[in-house]
């Protein structure tokens, strides 16, 4: 298991500080981040929490999977990477230079 948690089902008014706070509880917390709507600034349901040691991440895991956090049951686990999963982004083929079309009118 890694160090950095996906925390999610987050109250929308959670802060970092708070999230900092309740995750100190299994043990030094290195980085905290709750994501936020760029437009808004409201927060979206969900950050990460980079724990100080695998060990601090584990305890995290067991402990505080299914906290209830002001009536929201928070899901903890280890976050996976950002990866490319999908097709979306993917893709290869063709030579990159196109040639202009007519319009068809």
């Amino acid at each position: 298991m890694g160090c950095k948690l996906y925390v999610g089902n987050l109250p929308y008014s959670c802060t970092d500080d708070e999230l900092r706070t309740l995750f100190g509880q299994a043990g030094a917390v290195a980085s905290v981040q709750v994501m936020r709507d760029t437009a808004t600034g409201r927060a979206r349901g969900f950050g990460f929490v980079e724990m100080a040691t695998e060990e601090a991440a584990q305890k995290a895991v067991a402990d505080l999977n299914q906290f209830d956090m002001q009536g929201r049951a928070l899901v903890v686990n280890e976050a996976r990477p950002k990866g490319s999963g999908g097709s979306f982004g993917a893709g290869g083929g063709g030579g990159g230079r196109h040639e202009p079309r007519e319009p068809r009118w």
